[in-house]
């Protein structure tokens, strides 16, 4: 079988194209992934669906697709929490969200931390970050996508040849290659987030926490109110949340305030905004986990966690 029934059907002209099936994208993706969609019809399809936008079914498609294809190496284990790192900006700072998983995994929960973001440089780039912090260990881990996935880390790639992302980043997203029962996702551009959290549905996921977050990560921005969006106990989550920070109009990454991970997470660079950043960020991941029962309770664990951090892992860093 090719890749072009499925380009005839959401291509085939006006009043004629139509929306892939869940069934029909999972199948779409699969001879992606195995390697036997011609280029053209690949590229013809990535690129019509970003053009006239993805449709819940075909996400969720797309996806139960990916994780069918998973084969995970020998060294990567389970996880409580999937955390994936796809950022689609190049004008990311200091990935704060780190030190937030950092804090989760503190507080006894597996975080598992996969993505790609080379495209990305100085302070913002994660792989630098965890080999300059000594981060992974005690429930932290980070796996490449290129690791997890070759022909998924390919088809990322297609960006640097389209000059434009696709539906691959939120297949990314949705993607959970571990399996783990909680999942916390970010996006940039605010439809994405009940996108997500539909396909979940037709996914069968249960809890998952999906905000606009710097620069696409889950990364909460402190001086802003923030809606959730998502699964909680299988049941639609749609809230709000009220800024931590007043008055506070500055942006997660300005020049103006160069950050220091390291600094920030040994206590010689202390910046209340950053600070609020890391604590908001792994409160949020916190009750998603059900560790607290509400929001609140999750900030002051955070918190807790934030002024206890040397005492509880003195032994990896």
């Amino acid at each position: 079988m090719t890749l072009a029934p499925f380009v005839r059907i959401v291509a085939q002209g006006k009043g004629r194209a139509r929306p892939l099936t869940q069934t029909e994208a999972q199948a779409a993706m699969a001879l992606i992934l195995a390697g036997k969609a011609a280029p053209e019809a690949l590229g013809a399809l990535l690129m019509v669906l970003r053009l006239r936008g993805e449709t819940d079914s075909e996400i969720a498609g797309f996806t139960a697709a990916l994780r069918a294809a998973t084969r995970l190496p020998d060294t990567v284990k389970g996880a409580d929490l999937d955390w994936p790192c796809y950022a689609a900006g190049r004008t990311r700072g200091a990935p704060l969200f780190l030190l937030a998983a950092k804090l989760v995994a503190q507080a006894g929960y597996r975080v598992a931390l996969h993505g790609w973001n080379s495209h990305q440089g100085g302070t913002a780039d994660l792989r630098r970050a965890l080999q300059e912090l000594p981060l992974e260990g005690g429930g932290l881990s980070y796996t490449p996508l290129e690791l997890l996935n070759p022909a998924a880390f390919d088809l990322l790639r297609l960006r640097d040849t389209f000059g434009l992302r696709s539906c691959i980043n939120t297949v990314l997203r949705m993607w959970n290659p571990l399996a783990a029962p909680v999942s916390v996702q970010g996006v940039f551009h605010p439809t994405y987030r009940g996108l997500q959290s539909r396909a979940a549905v037709l996914l069968g996921d249960q809890d998952l926490l999906v905000i606009k977050g710097g620069g696409g990560e889950f990364e909460r921005h402190p001086g802003k109110e923030i809606i959730l969006f998502g699964r909680r106990k299988g049941t639609e989550l749609d809230a709000r949340a009220a800024p931590l920070l007043q008055d506070d109009a500055r942006r997660l990454h300005e020049p103006d305030h160069p950050l220091d991970l390291g600094a920030i997470w040994s206590g010689a660079q202390d910046d209340a905004f950053a600070r609020t950043t890391v604590t908001g960020t792994a409160a949020l991941a916190l009750w998603s986990l059900q560790a607290a029962p509400t929001l609140p309770a999750a900030t002051t664990l955070a918190t807790k966690l934030w002024q206890q951090r040397h005492s509880q892992n003195r032994s990896s860093l």
